[in-house]
């Protein structure tokens, strides 16, 4: 017996959704060539493989999609700064390809085309930095790949890899999220048993221990590429937020390379100590430990609170390349556009400015994106501690070659001139404490010096 009329358009409602996602009742009729009231129907018909967004008339429709055959929906957590969680989302897979989440009503900024909560090319902006990256990435895909079934290089998850990785093991991420109920529960196992928090007395060692173990696992990429190795560990400090934190750490031999590295750790946390004196502007708590050869930059996390909580945070780079598309590498220029948007005050955004020129200042030629974040705060983002302020310009070359880099930031232009000025009181303390720091070598401490000469005689032409 031949198919019945409409067998033949009901058996094409996913191929028709998959190839106009997002479609309205009246056009995917159109597209069938079935009258409304039977394309209504039909979509009924399919049920949950069926996503609806809006109501009456502008309902739009979604073919979910099976992630590896299995879920096409997963719950997304927030734990609070008192380490609770509770749901505030969640997300759906959509066919061919994105995701389906209400950031808006997770506090996060959104463009109006986003006001559905689609995301047709990939994960949510705010789910982007969960990713494990950089050197603990490349250390996180040497030990989970293979369980995971996702590439051993990080460089080659797509999205999908990386809500796998999400759903599974997506435990100790930044920020505050959690996606999916075995990553929840994970969690949750994790804060009902002991928890290793290493004692003060044994600081110096544990680390010791932690960066050998780190080495051994060995990371293509790390400080000899222009990546500092580093290791995440939960300290007891006196008068910590939080035991969490970062560790960056220099190799333990005796080369010049590994010295200029062992400097630039220095460095980082008088840059950080630096930058706070600049009005409104706060840094990553630090310290530097130096032990068996080796320096340790301890970098307390400001994305969690005491033993469990935690707060949301999201980079310039994930947010900007979901919603605020721009050329400019500048972020002062990123402030000014987030201002003029809304979502960023106008101190915040002069922070941004004077936090840019800081970096410009102190040399630092490793201002990316994904250097900069922000914290959603009252319908608006405040800018985050500043982090990963250091001057790089004088990092060691791939090959461990000591650049001999010329120091020679410019004068600022009219735009520029107030941030730039307040941005340089900052900068000529960095510049003489650590022409003086015991803990630099007499070398790089000499550079120090000359730059604090130079800065001097420029903010006079200012």
């Amino acid at each position: 017996m031949p198919p019945k009329i409409l067998d033949i358009p009901r058996t094409q409602l996913p191929r028709l959704l998959q190839s106009s996602p997002g479609a309205k009742s009246t056009e995917l009729a159109a597209l069938a060539q079935v009258s409304t009231p039977t394309m209504v129907r039909m979509l009924n018909e399919a049920g949950d493989s069926v996503l609806r967004l809006g109501k009456a008339r502008g309902t739009r429709y979604f073919l979910r999609r099976a992630l590896r055959g299995q879920t096409s929906s997963a719950p997304v957590y927030a734990i609070n700064r008192e380490g609770i969680p509770s749901q505030v989302g969640q997300l759906e897979l959509i066919a061919p390809r994105g995701t389906v989440l209400d950031v808006a009503a997770m506090g996060w900024p959104i463009e109006q085309e986003f006001a559905q909560g689609v995301w047709p090319d990939g994960l949510p902006y705010p789910l982007q930095d969960m990713k494990p990256q950089g050197f603990l990435g490349r250390q996180f895909a040497h030990l989970e790949s293979k369980g995971l079934g996702v590439s051993p290089n990080p460089r080659e998850w797509s999205d999908d890899d990386v809500l796998v990785i999400l759903l599974g093991r997506g435990v100790d991420t930044s920020g505050n999220l959690i996606v999916g109920d075995t990553a929840l529960d994970l969690w949750l196992q994790h804060k009902a048993g002991p928890q290793a928090v290493l004692a003060e007395g044994d600081t110096l060692a544990g680390y010791l221990a932690y960066a050998e173990q780190a080495s051994a696992r060995g990371a293509a990429g790390s400080s000899a590429g222009g990546e500092f190795p580093k290791f995440t560990v939960q300290r007891a400090l006196q008068g910590a937020h939080t035991p969490h934190a970062i560790v960056k750490f220099s190799a333990n031999d005796t080369s010049d390379t590994v010295q200029r590295w062992s400097d630039l750790l220095v460095c980082e946390h008088l840059a950080l100590q630096a930058i706070r004196t600049i009005p409104q502007v706060h840094s990553a708590n630090s310290r530097v430990l130096q032990h068996g050869g080796r320096t340790f930059l301890e970098l307390e996390r400001f994305d969690r609170h005491g033993l469990f909580g935690r707060s949301p945070l999201c980079s310039l780079d994930a947010l900007e390349a979901a919603i605020l598309p721009t050329t400019s590498t500048d972020w002062g220029d990123a402030g000014d556009k987030m201002q003029a948007q809304g979502w960023l005050g106008s101190e915040a955004a002069v922070q941004l400015r004077t936090i840019w020129a800081f970096g410009k200042l102190i040399a630092n030629a490793d201002m990316h994106k994904g250097n900069v974040s922000f914290v959603p705060e009252a319908n608006s983002l405040r800018v985050a501690p500043v982090y990963d302020m250091l001057p790089m310009a004088y990092a060691p070359l791939a090959g461990g070659e000591i650049p001999k880099t010329v120091y020679a930031p410019g004068l600022p232009t009219p735009k520029d001139r107030a941030a730039w000025l307040a941005a340089s009181r900052a900068a000529l303390a960095f510049w003489e404490v650590a022409a003086a720091d015991p803990r630099i070598s007499a070398r790089f401490r000499t550079v120090c010096k000359s730059n604090l000469r130079e800065l001097e005689r420029l903010v006079a032409l200012a």
